[in-house]
């Protein structure tokens, strides 16, 4: 190899810099022309990875591009992808910040609970693409040994999410979804927060409303606590059909003494 070539991995990483800032990559010295100017290629290679991955966002976001239009939407999601480049080639994994993105951005103002919109809508995708995974056998969980029940811990399935939200997003989510104007026209936005279970069935996702104590217990039996720890703020005989529900809805593949921390806990929602 001539004397300062690049290798092909310092060209890569070049190639990568260039299509996120066409200022600092310097790939462009080492494209042959042969008839288009080696910045108009790269060009080309970044405007069609910037679409590819605008179309990723729209997809992970349908509401929030209904609510905004497709001009704020594409102009929002360019801004975006400059400040967040993907790390997978895994389309779907890609954009979880984007709530966070319309949260700062003051454009977005106007529609205050379009960032809580996101976040239902990234759990709703989440879920979606999440693996497969068989449900806990309740056979299994009856013949425990039920004494150190109050130790056991829940593994949870990797297509179950929660979201708090401060609008009723749900609601604004479905009309949206349905394009149900008269729907959206009669939700306040005011009404006050929701607190979402996020799974996926057998006929699609389902996005239910939880109480405040529903929530509580399900949130720390989802973040690895010991089912004494969840019960411990929530009335027993609730708490108790509850847990019932959640079993037999599939919301947990496993059990066990607890030791959270050495199991890997799919993330959810805080």
């Amino acid at each position: 190899m001539p004397s300062g070539q690049p290798s092909l991995l310092e060209l890569q990483r070049a190639f990568a810099r260039e299509l996120e800032d066409a200022a600092t990559g310097g790939a462009s010295a080492h494209v042959v022309a042969d008839g288009l100017a080696p910045q108009a290629r790269l060009d080309l290679y970044r405007n069609t990875a910037t679409a590819t991955l605008v179309a990723a966002l729209r997809l992970s976001y349908p509401a929030v591009h209904a609510l905004t239009g497709p001009g704020f939407f594409e102009g929002a999601c360019r801004r975006f992808i400059a400040q967040s480049a993907p790390q997978s080639a895994w389309l779907d994994v890609y954009g979880e910040g984007f709530a966070d993105f319309l949260a700062r951005l003051p454009e977005a103002g106007a529609i205050d609970y379009l960032p809580d919109v996101a976040r239902l809508e990234w759990a709703v995708s989440t879920v979606l693409h999440a693996p497969d995974a068989m449900p806990l056998d309740l056979r299994r969980l009856a013949e425990s040994d039920l004494s150190a029940a109050g130790a056991m811990h829940f593994l949870p399935h990797p297509a179950v999410r929660l979201v708090h939200a401060a609008f009723p997003v749900d609601a604004i989510w479905r009309a949206v979804l349905n394009r149900d104007d008269h729907a959206l026209a009669r939700i306040d936005p005011a009404a006050g927060a929701v607190r979402l279970l996020v799974r996926r069935t057998p006929d699609g996702i389902d996005v239910a409303r939880l109480g405040a104590w529903q929530w509580q217990f399900t949130a720390a039996l989802l973040a690895g606590q010991p089912l004494h720890a969840a019960l411990d703020p929530v009335p027993a005989a609730d708490a108790q059909a509850w847990l019932a529900w959640l079993l037999s809805a599939g919301c947990f593949i496993g059990f066990g003494p607890a030791r959270a921390a050495d199991l890997p806990i799919p993330e959810h929602s805080p």
